[in-house]
């Protein structure tokens, strides 16, 4: 039977496949990006294993949880745990604290002649271990991309060798509007994801995010990592409003499917900041305009996206720019700006 494994920056940073047997109510609360939910038990099954634990102690719970676990049920979740070893012959089995949940899947497999390694220390360990990474940021070389609504962002962080897309990672574009049509993952997911994009990266490169908000819709970036980006310089997108209003009707009108209910809906979160007047104008706007076929919809699109760009984001961003003034080091078009992060090697010094 394969043995312990606790190098987990190299089981996170190689993206090793993990088979995560705990219940499923344990694995929505969080897990890892590269893990399967493949259980030992159910969430029921698991509550009656702990309940005749804590009443009748160890022995009396794994002798009910191999009676609930027999038959086909057995048969069933072995020939999944089975299916997916032999697929990836390096996959890593964990549960909560690596004990006897995934021993006794260990076991089982070793006896169908499928061996895989289990993490020593469970999920628990796993965390610990991301959560470290995450408070080691600050030793780590940050640039951050910052810009006006519209400007392009997303797009130049990733063509960065080194980046971390924080928005993608928290399925939603950090807006009012960047709700998407999937939830978000639950924080433990998002922070184990985050730290398990920075393992992957290489250790002397300087790691490239987007300027972004304490909170990313309900998600909030860890505060070593915030920290980390506050300090960071700063790489500045200059671009146009017809550009940008380009860039808004295309990834949040015409790539975003049929989302007019979708943003009147955003648009009434902030009606209280734009104020009743402009509120009503806007929604007026938006409403015309996904009333009409696509092709005769653009001159109002393209009213409503200027005037929310005038009346709202342009001038919290531009406050907000004030305070990271001493924080730019580069201001350009985004080619401009991708082709100084191809060029760049570490250190990059907070200076022109």
């Amino acid at each position: 039977m394969a043995g312990l494994v606790n190098e987990y920056g190299a089981v996170l940073g190689q993206s090793r496949p993990l088979i995560d047997v705990r219940a499923p109510g344990e694995f929505a609360r969080g897990a890892f990006p590269n893990a399967v939910n493949l259980p030992l038990l159910s969430d029921n099954e698991r509550a009656m294993v702990g309940t005749t634990y804590k009443r009748a102690g160890q022995e009396a719970a794994i002798e009910l949880g191999q009676q609930v676990v027999s038959g086909g049920v057995r048969r069933a979740r072995m020939a999944a745990w089975c299916a997916f070893g032999r697929q990836h012959p390096d996959a890593l089995i964990y549960c909560a604290r690596g004990g006897q949940r995934s021993l006794i899947v260990q076991a089982w497999l070793a006896d169908a002649d499928v061996h895989l390694g289990r993490i020593a220390g469970g999920f628990k360990a796993l965390r610990r271990f991301c959560l470290a990474t995450l408070d080691c940021i600050g030793e780590r070389q940050l640039l951050v991309v910052g810009g006006r609504t519209g400007s392009g962002k997303t797009a130049v962080v990733r063509a960065a060798m080194a980046h971390v897309d924080l928005e993608a990672l928290a399925n939603h574009r950090g807006s009012a509007f960047g709700r998407m049509t999937t939830p978000q993952p639950p924080p433990i997911a998002f922070e184990n994801a985050l730290a398990t994009a920075i393992l992957r990266l290489p250790v002397d490169a300087p790691i490239v995010v987007e300027d972004e908000s304490r909170t990313i819709g309900r998600l909030a970036i860890p505060e070593p990592m915030f920290k980390a980006m506050s300090a960071a310089p700063l790489l500045l997108l200059e671009v146009d409003d017809e550009q940008r209003i380009a860039n808004i009707h295309r990834e949040y009108v015409l790539e975003a499917g049929n989302p007019g209910h979708h943003l009147l809906g955003a648009l009434a979160k902030i009606e209280r900041r734009l104020g009743g007047v402009r509120y009503r104008a806007i929604k007026a706007l938006m409403e015309k305009a996904f009333s009409l076929s696509p092709k005769a919809a653009w001159p109002t699109h393209r009213r409503w996206i200027l005037r929310l760009l005038k009346d709202y984001y342009d001038p919290m961003y531009d406050y907000q720019l004030q305070s990271k003034q001493d924080r730019v080091v580069l201001r350009g078009t985004p080619v401009e700006v991708v082709a100084a992060l191809k060029r760049l090697g570490p250190p990059w010094a907070c200076s022109e």
